[in-house]
Order: structure tokens, then C-alpha cells, then sequence
């Protein structure tokens, strides 16, 4: 199935650091895994790439081939890339003396924020804590290889654990997976959901605070890696996670603070372009 998207691009979508799963296969080809689904997305020359972005550079198109049917994207994944919102009104919606965060917008202007799974989530940023990419996703692999199911059709891939799977694994065999000493935060988020605990399904219903508050009753669980799972998971585009590179931002180009006022309903969004224009245009 080939579809041309607007404020879309996979390849910025994939290094952006919301999901560890999706990864290129080669130039223009990505895997995207998530749950028990997976799918390849070629990016293919475009009519209207010569046209692809606007006078301020805030404008991305890409056409793309998806390997699933017609019925399986509109099912899964339309919601999973958040297709049905507005990101060109996100980017118009940007101060025009923010000089920074528009610059962020031109350089990021493909990333949509993923509505993916909360237990996947989770997991996997109590793994990313003091960690880096690289190594996280082959911490989630081995993990998905030792607790997962084989995905039909992609045998050299596997499920996500479920919390029971989890839960009935032990810590030691945890860090084999190379978790080292966020294998306990894992364990305990298992255990936590498996047992009734902690009800994923009312965090679900919950408003931003309040889902914040309950994801950091899990051990482990920090403001920051709450507000990424609130931003990743729960798509609560109000959440703003501060990790180094954000921090470094604020301080730099906004001395005097970050004009929340502005941007709050939708400054995880904005949070997306600052993080991914450090890590691609910033000198190292």
C-alpha cells in the first residue's frame, strides 16, 4: 500500500527517541515493531518532494510503501503514527521570535508523536534510564527474544513480553538480557501489573497529573520517564520530558524560561523538534 503523508517522515520518526523498536533496514527502508504486529515502510520518490516543505521550512511530505493491507493501517496504524492530527498547525502555532524552536520545526518537521502501547512503553523507558540507544534497543530485543512469541511472517522477531511473562522470570535472568540494574525496575513493574496492583487500564482513563502521579508509584519510575510515557504512550501532548539535552536547550535559549503559556497544550510536540534538532544539527 503506498500512501503520500504530510509531516511525515520515518526516518526522523525512527532516530527521534520515542520508540526502540523501528529501525532501517537499509537507506529509504524501515521496520516498525510494536506489540505483536510488524511492518516495513519503504520511503519511494516523491512528485512532490521538489514542493515538500513551506517558505519557512515547516512542511514535510513523503511517500511511502507500507507492507500490511489497507485494512490492517487503518486499524493499527493510522492511530499508531497519529495521522489524523494537525501537525502543520502545531508548527504555524510556533512564536514567529521563537527563532530556535522554529528552526527545531524546520529541521524535525516529519516527527509525529507514536500512540503506542503503555506496558510496552513503560518497559522500555525504565530500560533507557541512564542508557543510549543503541544499547537499549538491543536490551528490548534480547528481552522480546527471551519472553516474546515469534511474529508470523518474521521469525527473526518476536512479541513484546507481557507482564505475566515477565513477572514469572526471575532478576538474574533479567540482567541476561543485558538490563543490568534496571532489571529490579522491570521485575517490579511486572510483578506490580501482573498481580493487580497497579491497573494499567486507569492510568489509561486518567488526565495528565494524574496519570504522572500513578506512573511514578511504579519503582524506578521518575518524573522524566513519566512524562515520556505520558508524551509516547498516553498521548498527552502537554508533557514536556527534560532529560540532558532538553535541560541544555532551556538554559541556552531560554534564559529566562520556556514560554509555556504559549506552547503548553502542545509542548511535548515542540519538545520532539528541540530534542531531535540537538541530536542531528548541534555540534558535538
Amino acid at each position: 500500500m503506498i500512501l503520500t503523508l504530510k509531516d511525515f517522515d520515518i526516518a526522523q520518526i525512527a532516530a527521534s527517541g520515542q520508540c526502540f523498536r523501528m529501525e532501517p533496514l537499509a537507506k529509504d527502508r524501515f521496520r516498525a515493531a510494536a506489540l505483536d504486529r510488524c511492518m516495513e515502510i519503504q520511503v519511494l520518490p516523491s512528485p512532490y518532494l521538489e514542493n515538500s516543505r513551506d517558505a519557512s521550512g515547516q512542511r514535510q511530505v513523503q511517500t511511502c510503501r507500507f507492507s500490511c493491507s489497507r485494512e490492517e493501517f487503518d486499524g493499527f496504524w493510522r492511530s499508531y503514527f497519529d495521522l489524523d492530527f494537525d501537525y502543520s498547525a502545531v508548527k504555524k502555532s510556533i512564536l514567529p521570535e521563537d527563532a530556535y524552536l522554529r528552526r527545531a520545526a524546520g529541521t524535525g518537521g516529519g516527527i509525529r508523536i507514536l500512540r503506542q502501547d503503555l506496558w510496552e512503553t513503560l518497559i522500555s523507558f525504565l530500560i533507557s534510564q541512564q542508557n543510549n540507544i543503541p544499547r537499549i534497543r538491543r536490551c528490548i530485543r534480547l528481552l522480546c527474544e527471551a519472553y516474546g512469541t515469534p511474529l508470523d511472517g518474521s521469525p527473526d522477531l518476536h512479541s513484546f513480553p507481557t507482564a505475566e511473562a515477565l513477572a514469572a522470570a526471575d532478576e538474574e535472568a533479567l540482567r541476561r538480557c543485558n538490563l543490568g540494574y534496571r532489571a529490579k525496575y522491570v521485575l517490579a513493574a511486572a510483578r506490580s501489573v501482573a498481580g493487580g496492583q497497579i491497573s494499567l487500564d486507569a492510568i489509561r482513563n486518567m488526565e495528565f497529573p494524574e496519570a504522572r502521579e500513578a506512573l511514578m508509584e511504579f519503582y524506578g519510575v521518575g518524573v522524566k520517564v513519566a512524562d515520556c510515557v505520558c508524551l509516547f504512550a498516553l498521548h498527552h501532548l502537554e508533557a514536556f520530558p527534560v532529560d540532558t539535552h532538553i535541560r541544555q536547550v532551556l538554559e541556552r535559549e531560554y534564559p529566562e524560561g520556556f514560554p509555556f503559556s504559549a506552547y503548553a497544550p502542545l509542548a511535548g510536540i515542540l519538545q520532539q523538534y528541540m530534542f531531535y534538532h540537538e541530536l542531528t544539527c548541534s555540534p558535538s
